[in-house]
């Protein structure tokens, strides 16, 4: 049996330590943007300093993220730290823009992707292209969804996978159902 377990507030510094990463941002960097020390920052990422509520939403805001990914939801039993995400206990990520709902499925942001429930709500859309330096995969669940790659348009069934590197996309649902997709992230954005 292990007991080096992280428990649930010990991945927060190691969320943190991802995102700024991914974003390739130094220690240096981050902690100016957020108008504190390195050191303070440091403690936060090895869960050495507990951040207050304000300092969260700072972090957030200089991450690109939503708070509520920096908030554990639900505690899971020992054990499953680290290797389980229960359904209760999934984490809100991204920012709810146009009808999109995002739960977290990975158990934290440490690994080199991400795993992501998407809810797509019916006649959502987003209007901007997205771009981002990262490899997705999705695979549609259920409802239909239409995607844009590179700009062309392709509707999406259950069943159907589909894989954005790097290319410009954007996504609508212009469908009387939502369209729920898991979608895989590398590395992790959120």
């Amino acid at each position: 049996m292990r007991h080096d377990l992280p428990t649930p507030s010990d991945t927060l510094g190691a969320d943190l330590r991802a995102l700024r990463k991914t974003r390739g941002m130094t220690l240096s960097e981050l902690a100016e943007r957020l108008g504190r020390s390195v050191g303070w920052l440091s403690q936060v990422e090895r869960d050495k300093s507990d951040p207050s509520i304000t300092d969260l939403r700072d972090i957030a805001k200089a991450l690109d993220v939503s708070v509520s990914i920096l908030f554990r939801h639900a505690a899971s039993p020992a054990g499953e730290v680290g290797y389980i995400v229960r359904k209760t206990a999934r984490r809100t990520i991204g920012s709810n823009i146009a009808g999109l709902v995002e739960e977290l499925l990975s158990p934290d942001l440490t690994d080199d992707f991400e795993m992501v429930h998407s809810t797509f709500q019916p006649g959502s859309k987003i209007t901007e292209t997205v771009t981002r330096p990262t490899q997705e995969v999705g695979y549609l669940v259920s409802g239909r969804l239409d995607i844009e790659i590179l700009g062309v348009t392709h509707t999406i069934n259950p069943g159907d996978s589909f894989r954005i590197r790097g290319e410009a996309f954007r996504w609508a649902n212009p469908y009387p159902d939502p369209a729920v997709a898991i979608w895989v992230i590398a590395p992790p954005v959120y």
